[in-house]
């Protein structure tokens, strides 16, 4: 199983490869980095597949090259104003010879939702457990089903959906870039891999991805992701409206925004101005800084007031102990955070994947541990960590393999030992034919000895109604 795990990112105005690996103190080596502006995606949404496969192979190729690695392989992130999410409650029988729950009656369970109805188009992301119940009495979260007594198992769920077309375009444009999808990962999970840990996530958080055409939200309580949601809004809403405003063209506004942006005009000096330069000839444009902070506190309250929304929606408001976390790009903005903690009402901070990266990779450091990279860094920890589950499974499998074989060995191994002391002083043409009768017994034999195991281990005593 390769060690090196690619995570792409295909966001709307970046698509971004990461090349990782498990470092040895156990935090993530980024090797490899690539970044090219993304062509035919729009709001988080592959428009045009040839364009975007354009794109993609430019990000992987950059980030190929710099790691020595031939990628064939990655993790892709998915997001777009299609996603959607749903609950469903599913239940299953536990079968006769299981005496308690077991691992594979649980992934039975998740497997069935996978064939739940849904509205045409549609095509299930993720299945999340959020509760189980067996026999008519609900676990407590901590408790892991598996290992209880009982015969009826019953689940609660959150299903995350998204258009069928839109989640084949994504696979059409990264097959025709040659590559293979390994998995498809909700962007604001990848990105909670990133910038969240598990007391966040057991203490209750929001993670607000703030990016180029979407805002995605992903809301955790108890260690489990209780609440998802995209919204059709983010950064380059903002830079629209500056360029509408300021009468500029679209990078202009993009770098006035990312450079001079705030979210809060009483924080910034009411003198400073910025001049623009004019197109063929024409004098430059000047703007106040105070008047472009004033633009963006326009639409960013909005983006987050809708936020606020969502989280009032989700009913864990008041369950937030970690507050809000706000990543992406959109983070970038001076005073988002204050500005944030005064338009929702949570105490917030920024994000950034520094605290899962290995300070010793090849790539300078201060380059990665940024929120506009939470996306991209969270798919190569995603794709760790199932492939060490993998391995994992394999091993537990390959252990229980070996254990089931393990009482024929005994019961065998008797037989061949007294065989040979039987026969150890007898003539030679006198133990060749003992060695005849015994081959023709030894098969009653064992056969008889299995199906005394198998009694003893299956077959309970009648202990009465």
């Amino acid at each position: 199983m390769n060690k090196y795990i690619v995570g792409l990112d295909i966001g709307t105005t970046k698509i971004a490869c990461f090349i990782g690996e498990r470092s040895q103190n156990d935090k993530i080596r980024i090797l490899g980095f690539g970044k090219t502006e993304s062509v035919g995606v729009e709001r988080g949404v592959v428009r045009n597949i040839r364009d975007t496969s354009d794109s993609i192979r430019r990000a992987v190729s950059e980030a190929s090259e710099m790691a020595g690695y031939d990628v064939t392989e990655v993790y892709v992130g998915i997001a777009g104003q299609h996603i959607k999410s749903r609950t469903n409650t599913g239940s299953i029988m536990i079968p006769a010879d299981h005496r308690q729950i077991e691992k594979s009656d649980v992934e039975q369970l998740i497997e069935d939702q996978y064939r739940v109805m849904l509205e045409p188009g549609e095509e299930i992301i993720h299945v999340f457990p959020q509760s189980f119940t067996v026999d008519n009495d609900k676990l407590e979260t901590e408790i892991n089903p598996v290992g209880v007594a009982g015969k009826c198992l019953m689940a609660n769920f959150h299903i995350v959906t998204g258009n069928a077309a839109n989640v084949r375009n994504i696979r059409d444009a990264v097959e025709e870039a040659g590559l293979k999808i390994k998995g498809v990962v909700l962007e604001p999970i990848a990105s909670a891999y990133a910038v969240l840990d598990d007391r966040d996530k057991n203490a209750g958080v929001a993670l607000v991805d703030i990016g180029g055409g979407t805002t995605d939200i992903a809301i955790f309580q108890d260690g489990i992701i209780r609440h998802t949601s995209v919204l059709p809004l983010a950064g380059n809403v903002i830079t629209n409206d500056i360029r509408e405003s300021c009468k500029i063209l679209k990078h202009q506004a993009e770098s006035l925004k990312t450079k001079f942006g705030s979210c809060v005009p009483n924080l910034v000096n009411q003198d400073d101005i910025i001049a623009i330069p004019g197109i063929r000839n024409q004098p430059p444009r000047e703007i106040s800084v105070k008047t472009l902070a004033g633009i963006i506190k326009a639409r960013m309250q909005l983006i987050l007031e809708q936020v606020q929304y969502e989280i009032q929606l989700s009913g864990y408001e008041r369950q937030l102990i970690a507050g809000v976390v706000l990543t992406g790009g959109g983070a970038r903005l001076k005073n988002i955070k204050e500005f944030a903690e005064v338009t929702i009402g949570i105490d917030s901070r920024i994000g950034t994947p520094d605290e899962h990266l290995d300070q010793q990779g090849s790539i300078t450091f201060e380059d990665l541990a940024h929120p506009m990279y939470a996306t991209g860094i969270g798919l190569v920890i995603f794709g760790l960590l199932e492939s060490e589950k993998q391995q994992q499974d394999a091993l537990e499998e390959e252990k229980a393999s070996a254990q089931a074989a393990a009482p024929k060995d005994a019961d065998k191994a008797p037989e061949v030992e007294e065989e040979d002391v039987d026969m150890e002083d007898k003539p030679k043409s006198k133990k060749k034919k003992e060695k005849k009768l015994d081959k023709g017994t030894a098969g009653k034999n064992f056969a008889d000895s299995i199906k005394n195991w198998l009694t003893d281990k299956f077959t309970e005593p009648d202990l009465g109604e």
